[in-house]
């Protein structure tokens, strides 16, 4: 994808006493984050933890129960639809495409709010889908129906959408979902060429921690709906973490790629020396 390096305005992302939920079923509960602006974070926690129901609140897809979410200092719920879609993109779990659609009109989808009365189609909006088409090694399927896809391909033409929207904030629910380790490498690759090449602001909700521990500036904890930690990966990964958030006993080793967290967990057929979970 040619990235360009023209700065962009930056803006900021936070919630204050941030409450959400589904019903009668509170999830996230008097809940303060703050964004850091031009890194890359990742939430991390159980299943269960409200990760993702975090992420829809942050993209105003979830009307908060209190508290709220704030935008450049305002509650992103008093921003118009197609102001907030210029500024943040979002690839949330599962997402559905209209029957029949190809996938070049799908990522042009993302090109939508950057069109208006007088701005139509332009030769700006080509190149960018052809960008993001090709950094996803989509480029040779645009012509094809996105039912024909395999998980892999759909997930990759979602990324390629969201990439093609350009915006300085962009939040992603478990990205690298149907992708095999390859792909999984190249979309946070990817990910991380944007955010360092335009300073774009990147969250994700992630699974694999390892994978988490090598591309995330900042790394977010999440328990019971609450934040239970954050900080660098070194400062946020220890064996205590991993039983208080997860469950799990583990052994805390040093990746000798990229020098951050690896995480060995112990199960009951592979047992470490007391000593080892010291770590």
């Amino acid at each position: 994808m040619v990235l360009q390096d023209t700065p962009v305005q930056r803006h900021t992302l936070s919630a204050v006493e941030l409450g959400l939920g589904y019903g009668d079923r509170q999830i996230v509960s008097d809940l303060d984050v703050e964004i850091p602006t031009g890194k890359v974070s990742v939430i991390i926690g159980a299943n269960g933890c409200g990760k993702s129901t975090l992420l829809r609140g942050l993209a105003r897809l979830l009307s908060p129960t209190s508290g709220t979410v704030l935008l450049d200092g305002k509650s992103i719920h008093s921003w118009q639809t197609k102001d907030v879609a210029k500024v943040m993109g979002l690839l949330p779990q599962s997402p559905l495409a209209p029957e029949g659609i190809t996938v070049a009109d799908l990522v042009g989808r993302g090109r939508y709010p950057h069109q208006g009365w007088f701005r139509q189609w332009s030769a700006a909006d080509d190149r960018a889908v052809a960008d993001a088409l090709t950094a996803t090694d989509t480029l040779d399927l645009a012509a094809r129906p996105i039912e024909e896809m395999s998980g892999g391909q759909r997930q990759r033409v979602w990324i390629a959408m969201a990439l093609a929207q350009e915006t300085d904030l962009l939040l992603l629910d478990e990205p690298t979902t149907y992708l095999d380790l390859t792909h999984q490498v190249e979309v946070l690759d990817l990910l991380t060429d944007l955010n360092r090449r335009r300073g774009t602001t990147i969250v994700i909700v992630m699974h694999d921690l390892n994978l988490a521990c090598r591309y995330a500036d900042h790394l977010i904890t999440m328990s019971d709906g609450r934040i239970s930690g954050q900080g660098t990966p070194g400062e946020v990964i220890t064996a205590d973490t991993m039983r208080e958030v997860f469950a799990m006993n583990a052994v805390i080793i040093t990746d000798p790629v990229s020098n951050t967290p690896t995480v060995i967990p112990i199960g009951r057929y592979h047992c470490a020396e007391p000593d080892d979970l010291a770590s």
